[in-house]
């Protein structure tokens, strides 16, 4: 899978969140809140829908479902003007199926600066939130750091990965934001967008997949309906879940579960020439099979789907230029 050449700004230990909260708390100068409260400031906010879409046709291999999901939602919470709750979507699957890619492109394509726009936020559990035993001040510092981004900007990007590994609880403190209400803790905050992103439900996915496929039903025939109720159950069940026994959940605060299908090999084939076209060298038939026949696929007798979907890729090319 072509990677988006971003790169992230780095947050640190809890000592850098600190610090970038009050560096938060000492940006609310007059156009921080002339941003806020004026009808048509958008901050660096340059939506580019045509090139979102072209990015993800030509590069997000195997995923119908995630594409046309994401660009819906997307488009129709962008258009409206006076949104009622921010836009949440949580994306699921099995490594290596574009979760983290996508994200990547709705930074690359919502915002001037991409990922590194002071608008975009985002989160990962090993880095920002590392010691358990440091839950309560990362409750009050992850409220304080998006109340106070959105009061600079209300359109923000927040971005949580590795759901699967993230306290729960913590993404608790969120609950306020993701409803709709007019304004949360003297902010708006309507215009927002939370992306969570988590492996839970891939085994799910992949079941409902591989059935499919033994049912001799087109990939392209798999339903939203078909999925939206394994991954929820699988989320619900899964105590290291950031989510768990979360009244987001039970609130049904989420606007949308996006599922990620496993990848066969013909979308690692595909993705193999996506990169090599990506580094400017010309597709090489010895080099796409050296790089399948490194692949592991699964389950045992169908050997159907690539066990870190495109994850690889990148790396195992240059073991055979």
């Amino acid at each position: 899978m072509a990677a988006v050449r971003r790169g992230c700004w780095p947050w640190g230990s809890l000592l850098g969140l600190l610090g970038l909260v009050s560096a938060a708390a000492a940006a609310w100068d007059l156009t921080s809140l002339r941003c806020n409260f004026g009808a048509f400031c958008e901050c660096d906010f340059r939506p580019d829908f045509q090139g979102l879409e072209c990015d993800l046709a030509q590069h997000l291999v195997g995923q119908h479902l995630a594409r046309a999901l994401v660009v819906k939602a997307l488009k129709a919470f962008v258009q409206d003007p006076a949104p009622t709750k921010p836009l949440v979507l949580s994306l699921h699957g099995w490594t290596g199926t574009g979760k983290s890619y996508v994200s990547s492109l709705l930074a690359h394509y919502l915002f001037r600066g991409g990922l590194r726009s002071p608008h975009v936020h985002h989160f990962s559990p090993v880095i920002h939130f590392p010691h358990p035993g440091h839950l309560e001040r990362y409750k009050k510092d992850l409220k304080s750091w998006v109340q106070g981004n959105l009061t600079a900007c209300s359109r923000s990007l927040f971005l949580f990965d590795e759901m699967d590994e993230l306290a729960p609880g913590l993404i608790e403190v969120l609950r306020p934001f993701l409803g709709p209400s007019w304004v949360v803790y003297g902010t708006n905050y309507r215009k927002a967008i939370f992306i969570f992103i988590s492996n839970t439900g891939g085994e799910q996915i992949n079941q409902v997949v591989l059935e499919a496929w033994r049912s001799r039903r087109e990939r392209e025939e798999i339903r939203l309906q078909e999925l939206e109720p394994v991954i929820s159950q699988a989320v619900l069940d899964n105590p290291n879940h950031g989510f768990w026994r979360s009244g987001i959940m039970e609130e049904h605060l989420l606007d949308a579960l996006v599922p990620f299908l496993p990848l066969q090999r013909h979308h690692v084939q595909h993705c193999v020439l996506n990169e090599l076209a990506q580094v400017g060298l010309e597709p090489r038939d010895e080099v796409v099979q050296a790089v399948l026949d490194s692949t592991t696929f699964f389950p045992e007798d169908e050997q159907l789907f690539s066990s870190n979907g495109c994850k690889t890729v990148a790396s195992r090319i240059t073991f055979f230029l």
